[in-house]
């Protein structure tokens, strides 16, 4: 799957109640670097209840500047947070499905 198909994907409790979209992927990097780059690996999915347009960085707390950027963001993008890999239960025609009792965390990871 190409991460870009995924983008805007309706997201789904394991009810099937619509949470929201998917907004932005949230990815770590796992040991040095390779020939080129170190390997990174999928973290999780930022869902976001009101917007799928992606949070260009300004989820992270200190951001400020300029003006009124970071405001309209986070106003955009109230509401939504971060579901690890292992809680998503499938990826499917009809969205994401999250697993049962999945944790939602902050798009800041703070």
């Amino acid at each position: 799957m190409i991460l870009g198909d995924l983008l805007g994907v309706d997201v789904h409790d394991d009810g099937g109640a619509r949470l929201g979209r998917v907004a932005d992927a949230r990815f770590v990097v796992d040991g040095g670097p390779g020939q080129l780059l170190a390997e990174a690996r999928l973290l999780g999915l930022v869902v976001s209840p009101h917007s799928a347009a992606s949070f260009l960085g300004y989820e992270r707390t200190g951001l400020r500047q300029p003006w009124p950027l970071p405001s309209i963001f986070r106003w955009r993008h109230r509401g939504s947070f971060l579901v690890l890999w292992e809680d998503i239960l499938m990826i499917g025609s009809s969205g994401v499905r999250l697993r049962e009792g999945f944790t939602a965390y902050s798009p800041a990871l703070d």
